[in-house]
């Protein structure tokens, strides 16, 4: 399952992605993943949850690399439940124009696999054009 919270800066969905990853650590049997640009909420994220920062990967530079990085991820961990991603707008030079064929991808991975992705991306609704949104859940409609 691929969950998105989307909205405009400052509307919360950072804090509201760290509490569903501190959460759903505290009850998961397997891993949880939290990918952020940097290292900044590494201190309000449970020890338990792995955090990869983006800062350390300068040379994933677009979305081919990014869905190859997170294959690396799986592959190392046949235990991984669900992978956070924060922000995907300031990871790997995405652009808004590159979130329908990275949402179809990940669900895609998300079936294959047995994994949930929870996705934030800072846009309005209304930017996010060409999105198929079934199989995604939206969680701040």
């Amino acid at each position: 399952m691929v969950q998105l919270l989307i909205g405009h800066k400052g509307s919360g969905k950072t804090k509201q992605m760290v509490d569903m990853a501190n959460e759903r650590v505290a009850v998961s049997d397997g891993s949880v993943v939290f990918i952020s640009k940097n290292d900044r909420l590494m201190y309000d994220l449970k020890h338990k949850i792995r955090v990869v920062c983006m800062e350390d990967f300068k040379h994933i530079t677009n979305g081919d690399e990014y869905i190859g990085f997170l294959y690396g991820i799986i592959s190392s961990d046949h235990d991984l439940e669900v992978v956070f991603i924060d922000s995907i707008l300031k990871h790997a030079d995405f652009s808004i124009e590159d979130v329908p064929q990275f949402i179809t991808r990940l669900k895609s991975i998300s079936e294959m696999y047995g994994l949930e992705f929870v996705v934030s991306l800072s846009a309005g609704m209304e930017e996010i054009k060409g999105v198929d949104f079934t199989g995604c859940n939206i969680l701040n409609k």
